[in-house]
């Protein structure tokens, strides 16, 4: 049983958990990830860590409320359950010195920037950060990132925060401009593919991880199955960070698709179930404490 000691509700769609979880905060490295069930019947998904804190024993999960066990995990507050995490999963993104490095998040890609932000300062590399999402209410954690980035540029596709237009505007200009030794995006599919294209040119070392397309984070499903430099790889278990430029990205999207049906019937099931009155029906404490 893992207990949510903290719960923040940092937009309309996304949700923040910080949970007591000793072992794995103690283990838990940048770019690595938990697979979370809920209850005994709940589905297991796979969410990244997007921090962690030794001395407390905890980390934190920020998720986006997108599909039904999604959806269901933002009933969580504070003092309820958790019935299983396991992690950390998953390789760690390679950190070292490299001197200028540029991170690309997109919508709730940020969780896993953070984490790969406090890392590469802690390297003393240079870090410019490029966040964007649709609009302003949209944008995550943008304080926490300026608290550490060297730079952070803001960009929204209506231009209520920031730059008005796409990520690789940014990027494109910091690449032109400064001597980057290496680019990390996470986000949206189409804007990680984006991100590669325009670094292909520059021969930039790029790296994009895939925890978009994964389900459910063991290897098991077959779902996150994508070729890389022409072999096959699964995201979970052998990534989730891969070469950018070796990743064929339409497989990707054409596979992202592949249960959109049964998502959309299992939400709807839900939504009709709920009926807008949901509440956390979670784990029961081991002492006997119903979670409310």
């Amino acid at each position: 049983m893992f207990k949510v000691l903290e719960k923040e509700v940092v937009n309309d769609q996304v949700d923040s958990l910080v949970i007591d979880a000793p072992y794995i905060a103690s283990h838990a490295q940048a770019g690595n990830f938990v697979v979370v069930r809920m209850h005994e019947k709940g589905e297991r998904i796979p969410l990244t860590i997007a921090d962690s804190d030794t001395a407390r024993g905890t980390i934190t999960l920020l998720f986006q409320k997108i599909g039904k066990s999604t959806e269901e995990f933002g009933t969580l507050k504070q003092g309820d359950l958790i019935r299983d995490i396991a992690g950390p999963l998953g390789h760690p993104t390679p950190i070292k010195k490299y001197g200028h490095c540029v991170l690309v998040g997109g919508g709730i890609g940020v969780a896993t920037l953070y984490p790969i932000l406090k890392a590469l300062k802690q390297k003393k590399n240079k870090v410019t950060v490029i966040l964007g999402a649709r609009s302003h209410d949209l944008i995550v954690w943008e304080d926490k990132f300026r608290e550490l980035a060297s730079d952070i540029l803001v960009i929204t596709d209506d231009g209520s925060s920031g730059i008005k237009g796409v990520v690789t505007m940014p990027l494109k200009e910091v690449i032109e401009s400064s001597a980057v030794k290496i680019a990390m995006a996470v986000g949206p599919v189409r804007m990680m593919q984006a991100v590669a294209e325009l670094t292909r040119p520059y021969k930039l070392q790029t790296l994009v991880s895939l925890n978009p397309v994964m389900v459910e984070g063991t290897g098991m499903c077959g779902a996150c199955r994508v070729h890389i430099a022409g072999k096959t790889k699964f995201a979970c278990i052998e990534g989730p960070e891969f070469n950018a430029h070796d990743v064929d990205f339409e497989e990707l999207i054409n596979r992202q698709g592949f249960y959109r049906e049964e998502e959309a019937e299992s939400m709807e099931k839900y939504k009709k179930k709920c009926k807008g009155k949901c509440k956390n029906k979670g784990s029961k404490d081991p002492r006997g404490q119903g979670v409310k």
